[in-house]
């Protein structure tokens, strides 16, 4: 299995997948959008009500950890016309961007929270998310300390690599994941009292939908950056 690599496969191949990738992440964005700002009402920091504050969250944890995170792990296949080194740059600052927004994607739940006196950390969602914030931090501190600045000796930074690039995409699983659990937990919270939403209804189907949409995201990305190179294997049919 290579990582980042397109050994064994052809480059339409490799193609089809980032652009799959690339056309559910859109697809992911606009539908979250959707349902947080003509469903629920909008987006603000700041409100009397104190939904729209919320409604902040899934937008940024979506667009951060997920979408952004997504695309900085596809540079490398899809900015082919581009240096490898720029390409890095594009890589880091792709991260960078996609960290900032989860990290204020959780201050907006945690304001929110406060402001409407519900406790913090008290479910499945949220610790599974603040572990998966709290390690895509130290996997991209890490990556800037040994690939950017002030940068590992090249042995090291070939040995470190791998370990690298399977532990963006194990961050990445877990973000797809807890956005999986995040999705669930708020449509219980709606179905609930007191606005009962309808179960059936369209507001429920497009939640549902969104998180597929999410899901087959984090595969496809997996599957555009790791490559099965089958000409290693010998099988007996």
């Amino acid at each position: 299995m290579d990582i980042n690599k397109a050994a064994g496969a052809s480059p339409a191949a490799v193609d089809a997948r980032t652009v799959v990738a690339h056309v559910l992440a859109v697809a992911a964005t606009v539908l979250v959008l959707v349902w947080c700002v003509h469903f629920r009402g909008g987006l603000a920091l700041r409100s009397q009500d104190k939904q729209l504050i919320f409604n902040v969250h899934p937008v940024l944890m979506l667009l951060g950890p997920i979408v952004l995170a997504g695309e900085a792990i596809l540079c490398y296949r899809s900015l082919p016309l581009l240096s490898r080194g720029a390409r890095k740059k594009a890589h880091l600052a792709l991260h960078a961007a996609g960290l900032g927004a989860g990290v204020l994607g959780v201050y907006a739940v945690f304001k929110f929270h406060v402001e409407s006196g519900i406790p913090n950390l008290y479910s499945l969602h949220s610790w599974i998310g603040i572990a998966t914030i709290s390690l895509y931090a130290l996997q991209w501190a890490a990556g800037f300390l040994a690939f950017f600045f002030p940068g590992a000796s090249p042995a090291t930074r070939r040995r470190a690599l791998p370990w690298h690039a399977v532990g963006g995409l194990l961050v990445f699983a877990l973000a797809v994941g807890t956005a999986q659990l995040g999705f669930l937990e708020k449509l219980t919270f709606l179905q609930g009292p007191p606005l009962r939403l309808p179960r059936h209804g369209a507001e429920a189907l497009l939640v549902n939908f969104t998180a597929l949409v999410v899901l087959l995201l984090g595969v496809a990305v997996v599957l555009a950056t790791v490559t099965m190179d089958a000409t290693r294997y010998n099988t007996i049919m």
